[in-house]
Parts: structure tokens; sequence; C-alpha cells
């Protein structure tokens, strides 16, 4: 759950698990976590081939470094048994399960795993109007363990498909949909990706769509290609100004006279242990991404 056990996903790049130039790049990247694709980025006529050449790449890992995600195939599929048992020899960090609907499809993924997946969690595409309409089962799943589901991404291209929302730069008729995903995410404990900006060369509408992100509550970006990944570290990183003032409101709270108050004046207005909490939290998560990077 996202406030207990945090790890930046500011940056969280697609890489298609066919492309071998790509993957052979990936440790040289400077993003928080990597989605190797075995779903849409890869042919059908190309996915056993991508699924053994997935193994050889994760045997070549070392401990530590970006997340490592594998995004597998629906279960219902044809391709969806074999792509987790793929995964599952690889032992990712997550396995992102596409066109999720209904609790039922985080649980049958799940039914399949054992003991010795302790550590393996379950990331979702929310990306159809079915599970926007089944968002809050869905994300109640957060709140048990046993499910495993740690993640919401949102698949912004399908979402657009499937309801024939126009997906302008300002994203003004998606954005109210956005927000429902943050909040359901937020009441699961989970933490929620954005979904990719596919004009990858234009910098400034990914600057904006990363800032709007942001401040919607989004914990990062998922990307489409390397460029990306600086600015969305950078817009979903605590603002230098922010931090500033948090650690001052820690400051000001461990001051002798205002030991065991649960309101204080600070810079002309109000702040509760509420704000207390929040400034530490940041201050917390500043310090993680710091240790990432270095």
């Amino acid at each position: 759950m996202q406030d207990q056990t945090f790890r930046p996903r500011r940056s969280v790049l697609y890489v298609p698990a066919s492309n071998e130039k790509a993957l052979a790049k990936v440790g040289s990247l400077n993003c928080d976590a990597i989605i190797f694709d075995l779903e849409d980025a890869v042919a059908p006529a190309e996915k056993a081939a991508a699924r053994e050449r997935l193994k050889q790449v994760f045997g070549t890992f070392q401990k530590g470094g970006a997340e490592k995600v594998i995004r597998i195939n629906g279960l219902t599929t044809e391709w969806g048994a074999d792509d987790l048992a793929a995964a599952r020899a690889c032992r990712p960090d997550a396995i992102l399960l596409p066109k999720v609907a209904t609790p039922r499809d985080i649980h049958d993924a799940d039914e399949v795993l054992d003991e010795e997946d302790a550590d393996l969690r379950i990331w979702a595409m929310i990306e159809t109007p079915r599970a926007m309409l089944n968002l809050g089962p869905i994300a109640e799943l957060g709140r048990d363990r046993a499910a495993r589901l740690s993640c919401f991404v949102v698949g912004t291209n399908d979402l657009a498909k499937e309801t024939g929302i126009a997906v302008t730069n300002d994203r003004r008729f998606l954005a109210p949909h956005l927000a429902h995903i943050v909040m359901a995410a937020r009441a699961g404990g989970l933490d929620v990706l954005d979904g990719p900006l596919n004009d990858f060369s234009n910098a400034t509408v990914f600057e904006d769509q990363c800032r709007q992100a942001a401040q919607m509550g989004f914990d990062g970006k998922t990307l489409i290609h390397p460029s990306q990944i600086d600015a969305a570290n950078k817009a979903f990183a605590p603002p230098p100004e922010a931090l500033e003032e948090a650690r001052a409101v820690v400051a000001t709270f461990a001051l002798p006279e205002n030991a065991g108050k649960g309101v204080i004046s600070f810079n002309g207005r109000m702040v509760e242990r509420l704000h207390l909490s929040q400034a530490e939290r940041l201050i917390a998560r500043a310090a993680t991404i710091t240790e990432r990077q270095s």
C-alpha cells in the first residue's frame, strides 16, 4: 500500500519484449520502473520468442535498480497462460494484467501464484468502460494483501478507443475519468500511473501532461520513449519549494513551545498535525528518490 511501502514510480517505461536493441539498453536508463511488454507491442507470431528472450534478459539483471514489471496478455487469450508462466520464471517485481474489468481478473491471476511468488505484486491496467464501472471493488483488493494488487496503470489509448472520448492535448474530456481512477486508487491504498503520450517528440505537451497528472495526484506516468524519462522524473518529484516548506513545518512542530499541540501558527496560517504527517511523508519520499538516483 502506498503510504507504507513507497517506491518511486515517476517514470515507467514500456519496452517491447521483442525488441532486442531496446532490451539491451534498459540497464543504462534512469527510469524508476520498466514494463517489459508481451502484449500490444509484440505481434502474435513473435510472442513465443519474446518470452524466451525475456527469460534470457532477466537472467542478466542484478538486484536493485529500476523496478521490473512484465505485462502479459490477458489470461483468457491463447497466450495468457504461457505469458504468466514465463513471467513467473523471470521473477520480476510485478506482473501487469491488461484490460482488468472486475476483481475476478485479479483473483484469477493470484490463484496461479504460490508461496514461491510471495514477493510478486500485481499491477492492473484500467482501460475499459467495465473497469471504470467496477473501480471501487477492484481497488478494494489493494486493502487485501493476499490479493497482491499494488498499482493501477491507466490505458488512455484503449479507454479513448472504447468510449469515443476525444483525446486532446489538454485532455479536458478525459480528465474527469482520470480523477476518478486516482480517487479509487487512493481508496484502495494503491499507486496509480497516468497513461502515455504517443507523440513522444512533443516535449511541451508531454511536460504539460506530466504537470497536470502530478497535480491530479498521480504517482507517475507511463512512457513510450527514453527521451521522456527526465521530464517525468522532474514533474513527479517533490518541488524544491514544497520540500523546503515541509522541512520548516516539521521544524516548527518540533519547537518546545509547540510540544503536544494539535494546531500551530505557521507563516500566517493555521497548520494541523495532518499537515505535519504530509510534510514528513514528503520529506521521506524525497529522500527515497535521492537514494534511488544515487
